[in-house]
């Protein structure tokens, strides 16, 4: 990667990605999501060494749905360490991220921390002793990013007014003993930790300390342990992508995590922090073009850890 110039690879992979526009739809099923052009495009590359490159709308703020996971999961493992793995699991799923009848056959247990029952379980396990999880979720992306960042309303409204699914969840793990607040309560929270904005650039910056053994060069404070960082990376790599998480790793070969506001972002151990955002999904909710784009950055510059 180092041998290569980091803004000319984007350029190029802005080419290579033209043909798949049009190949995916928005999450139409959160209404203010639908509203997004879907023709947008950004993409930014933050390397360990300090190196920077964006193209198209890589300052654009944008809705980073569940790619909030991993920094409420961060937080949790910080906060509680191992306890975090009595109320959530560290396997694939190998299902949609929103399914139930998984969940209901294992006890009310989730899978992994990604898929959105193990989500919520973190961020019910953060309000045991945090008043305000999105709250802290935003200071905190925030802070990694190296500015302030913001929590869009609309776009949580939006969520929380379709969120059925997202309820049966929440119930079905009370009612199991999985999470311990209200339901209704919890969802809301996780509603609004997903709104949260940010740019593929911020995005890149506040993921750094994954790629940088646990330290932020943003912030240059250790963020996370050596060891912790290494294990949410391979959480990424197994769980990152829900049930398409398989096919993810073979065509990119990179620890990533989506989210159906088209975003995704990747690490590159030792090495860089990588953000595309793209609108259209792919049936399994991952976004098409952002796919393709960190694919054909993949093999440009030889960065797969596979």
């Amino acid at each position: 990667m180092d041998e290569l110039s980091i803004a000319d690879v984007l350029a190029e992979v802005a080419v290579l990605v033209k043909p798949y526009f049009g190949k995916g739809r928005p999450a139409d099923y959160i209404p203010q999501l639908a509203c997004v052009p879907p023709t947008k495009f950004g993409m930014a590359v933050r390397l360990v060494s300090g190196e920077e490159a964006v193209i198209g709308d890589a300052d654009e703020g944008f809705s980073v749905q569940s790619i909030t996971k991993v920094f409420s999961l961060g937080l949790a493992l910080n906060r509680f360490g191992d306890e975090v793995w009595t109320r959530v699991g560290k396997e694939p799923s190998g299902t949609p991220f929103n399914h139930l009848s998984q969940l209901e056959s294992e006890e009310g247990v989730p899978r992994n921390p990604f898929i959105n029952a193990g989500a919520i379980a973190v961020c019910d396990q953060l309000m045991d002793v945090f008043k305000d999880p999105p709250a802290l979720v935003r200071g905190f992306a925030g802070f990694l990013a190296g500015e302030k960042v913001e929590i869009d309303e609309a776009v949580a409204e939006s969520e929380l007014a379709n969120a059925w699914q997202n309820r049966a969840i929440a119930n079905l793990m009370r009612g199991k003993g999985t999470i311990h607040h209200d339901p209704e309560v919890v969802v809301a929270a996780y509603c609004r930790q997903c709104a949260l904005t940010m740019s593929c650039r911020q995005l890149a910056r506040a993921m750094l300390p994954l790629a940088a053994g646990g330290f932020s060069p943003i912030v240059e404070e250790t963020i996370f342990p050596e060891r912790l960082s290494r294990r949410l990376n391979a959480l990424l790599l197994t769980c990152g992508i829900y049930d398409s998480v398989g096919s993810f790793a073979y065509r990119v070969g990179l620890p990533a995590k989506s989210g159906v506001g088209g975003g995704i972002v990747a690490i590159v151990p030792g090495k860089a922090a990588i953000a595309v955002w793209s609108p259209e999904l792919d049936r399994f909710g991952t976004s098409v073009v952002g796919t393709v784009a960190l694919e054909r950055f993949s093999q440009l510059t030889n960065c797969s850890v596979l």
